[in-house]
């Protein structure tokens, strides 16, 4: 008989701590209760990327790891899914959204910009098959409501860029560009660093602020955007 893979000998483990007689802590976890662990381990796993640590990089993978093996755990005791399922779903996207990789030519697609083109007209034919309307006009594709508000901005402009949405008179486009033009990692640290420690000295939540007010850009552009009767293309 072979020895079982570590996965499986983790998974073991896992199903060890939930059962009875295992360890009290991990036997009243729910999903709601691990949300706040997966944010720190990933947050953890982050700081090693930064920091190019890759000592600790691999512990902190495996940190992230058993919350994804704890979730599947959970799930699996309610009869809803197990580790296996969650593995064999997201391998079968994986394939299914790279033909030119797994299929039997590229399609021409060669580009990192091109992968990302098919990946979402893929993703658009995967959500019509499932009955979902992917008619409605959708500007901005759906955030996490959890996503960092550094990222929510970015991603909020990226969509702005990538889909030439009207942007007149809500986002100064120059202004952008100027600063753009003289940024560099450590300069945008600095900036980044130094606009946190204003708003502490100010007592305002620079988190809060620039979610708000990515938000009400977006909101603005969509209003814009409806106000013209002009129709773009929502993408994914």
């Amino acid at each position: 008989m072979s020895e079982p893979s570590e996965i499986e000998k983790l998974k073991r483990t896992m199903a060890r701590l939930r059962e009875p007689g295992g360890c009290p802590w991990d036997q009243e976890q729910t999903h709601a209760t691990l949300a706040r662990c997966l944010i720190d381990e990933t947050s953890e796993l982050l700081e090693t990327i930064d920091r190019g640590d890759m000592d600790h990089m691999r512990e902190e993978l495996g940190d992230v790891l058993i919350q994804v093996v704890f979730h599947s755990r959970l799930a699996e005791e309610r009869g809803l899914f197990d580790f296996e399922d969650v593995a064999r779903d997201i391998n079968e996207k994986l394939i299914r959204r790279h033909p030119h990789v797994f299929g039997s030519d590229n399609g021409g697609v060669d580009t990192p910009d091109k992968v990302v083109t098919q990946w979402d007209q893929i993703k658009l034919r995967e959500k019509a098959a499932k009955g979902i309307d992917t008619t409605r006009e959708k500007l901005f594709k759906d955030l996490p409501p959890r996503l960092p508000a550094l990222m929510f901005a970015e991603t909020v402009w990226k969509q702005i860029e990538k889909k030439k949405l009207p942007h007149e008179d809500i986002v100064d486009a120059a202004r952008v560009n100027e600063i753009a033009s003289r940024l560099d990692e450590a300069a945008l640290g600095r900036m980044l660093f130094e606009i946190a420690a204003a708003a502490r000295q100010r007592g305002l939540d620079p988190e809060g602020a620039l979610r708000l007010h990515a938000t009400g850009v977006m909101d603005a552009v969509e209003e814009k955007l409806a106000n013209s009767g002009i129709t773009k293309n929502a993408g994914a």
